[in-house]
């Protein structure tokens, strides 16, 4: 997978950018990547259904532990976690491919 010809698109969030393969509205199954920058963190959510996820690249922690390259974590419905990148500022972004079954909700 190139990932540097993703056509990543930006968040309102500093260093966190994504790219979706497929939304439904109807189900709220969405099928993302999402790149997170060395040090940046996606805000803390929970899980309103499962959410599996694939570390393509890099890594990141949160407060369930922390996942390198290749690791597959399952969060249940009602985890509540804020991931953040792992790795130097300048360094190799995280890259995760996110199946979300049922979408979050923002915490704060």
């Amino acid at each position: 997978m190139e990932l540097d010809t993703i056509p990543w698109q930006s968040t309102r969030y500093p260093g966190i950018a994504v790219h979706f393969y497929a939304s439904d509205k109807r189900s709220k199954r969405v099928l993302a990547l999402i790149r997170m920058e060395p040090d940046c963190g996606y805000p803390p959510h929970r899980h309103t259904n499962t959410e599996e996820v694939l570390v393509v690249r890099g890594g990141y922690e949160d407060e369930l532990g922390t996942y390198e390259q290749g690791q597959i974590v399952t969060y249940e419905a009602g985890t509540e976690h804020g991931p953040r990148a792992t790795g130097v500022p300048g360094g190799e972004p995280c890259v995760l491919l996110a199946l979300a079954h049922e979408g979050i909700k923002l915490l704060g």
